[in-house]
């Protein structure tokens, strides 16, 4: 593994607007004084816009972020980027995400997912870059009946149009890898969730319809478990990743042996969907959220499994530790009592 000092380096963040991206913005502007952070989005409003300006207030604060509004899939935008700002590292984290929302909208993903990733790619190829880190995903692995997922694995079941897009950018990243010699790492996320995430999860969606009264759906009957993975144990993993790049190496037939790798970001603890809505109702009443004697038995609904959606997410990430030092940790009340907080502060005061 090669060392990347981010020190005096241009890191272009895509997505930056989005949960994940804004956090990972923040958490490098912060750790690195020299750094300069390029922030692309195209602030869409598959959900609400005001989160992401939100964000990006946070971001505007720091001298050395730049932000830029423009689309992955737009080859024109992405390329004027590299061209005037030369990155030496560069984290895709522009995406259309949601499983459900792939069965009903699938050219978003096509678009965001397949020719975005693969104009970053190119990019990357003309604008030679230290090392292209790029968001995957659990969805991955499908249906895998084996427990707990890993890298290992094989991925060949996608069961949404998401999980594929997913898939298909690890093989792209591969084959730019392979063919020029692109350090490439994908990361795959699990459940993701924290203060000014994204309202499509479940536990923001959840937290809205209690407020307003609304039933929540349970699915597959309170039986999914999930490994929820907290925003700052996801973003503190992005950069160690960012700074160790996979080594370039000459195989046996002359050409490169692909710097390329894939690693799971999870906590490595599932929960039961039931415990998890338990605990958040919990967080919510403690917050001043909701009251404390809210009916909470009267608004849960149990349903069956949605289409796209797998009983179980289980994340294997010993691969991670042993090439990082480094293991998510955070537990799920501690995670949820903070965007409880949050949730007050922001929506409610």
């Amino acid at each position: 593994m090669r060392r990347i000092d981010l020190n005096n380096k241009t890191v272009l963040v895509t997505g930056a607007a989005g949960f994940i991206g804004a956090n990972l913005c923040m958490k490098l502007l912060t750790d690195f004084d020299s750094i300069r952070v390029v922030g692309l989005d195209n602030i869409n409003d598959y959900y609400d816009v005001k989160l992401k300006e939100y964000r990006l207030s946070l971001l505007s604060k720091f001298d050395n972020f730049i932000f830029i509004k423009g689309d992955i899939s737009d080859k024109e935008t992405v390329e004027n980027v590299f061209d005037e700002y030369r990155p030496s590292v560069t984290v895709n984290l522009a995406a259309q995400a949601g499983v459900r929302y792939s069965i009903t909208n699938p050219d978003a993903y096509i678009s965001s997912n397949l020719v975005g990733f693969f104009n970053i790619l190119e990019a990357c190829r003309n604008y030679p870059t230290e090392h292209l880190v790029y968001a995957s995903s659990s969805s991955v692995y499908g249906s895998n009946k084996k427990v707990p997922y890993s890298v290992d694995d094989k991925v060949d079941n996608p069961v949404s149009l998401y999980a594929a897009t997913k898939k298909s950018n690890e093989l792209m990243a591969h084959a730019y890898s392979k063919l020029y010699d692109i350090p490439c790492t994908g990361l795959r996320f699990f459940t993701v969730y924290g203060p000014a995430g994204r309202p499509d999860m479940a536990y923001f969606g959840f937290t809205n319809k209690l407020i307003n009264g609304e039933t929540i759906k349970i699915f597959n009957y309170g039986n999914c478990k999930r490994d929820f993975t907290y925003v700052d144990d996801i973003v503190e993993g992005v950069q160690r990743v960012m700074q160790g790049a996979p080594d370039k190496q000459t195989g046996d037939d002359g050409l490169p042996v692909p710097p390329c790798a894939v690693y799971n970001i999870g906590n490595s603890n599932p929960e039961n969907l039931l415990t998890f809505v338990e605990i958040l109702q919990q967080e919510l009443v403690r917050a001043g959220v909701l009251p404390e004697d809210y009916d909470f038995e009267s608004h849960k609904e149990l349903v069956p499994m949605q289409p796209g959606d797998v009983p179980v997410t289980y994340a294997d990430v010993s691969a991670l530790e042993r090439d990082y030092n480094f293991k998510p940790s955070t537990d799920l009340r501690t995670g949820l009592r903070r965007f409880a907080k949050w949730y007050k502060e922001f929506y409610l005061e």
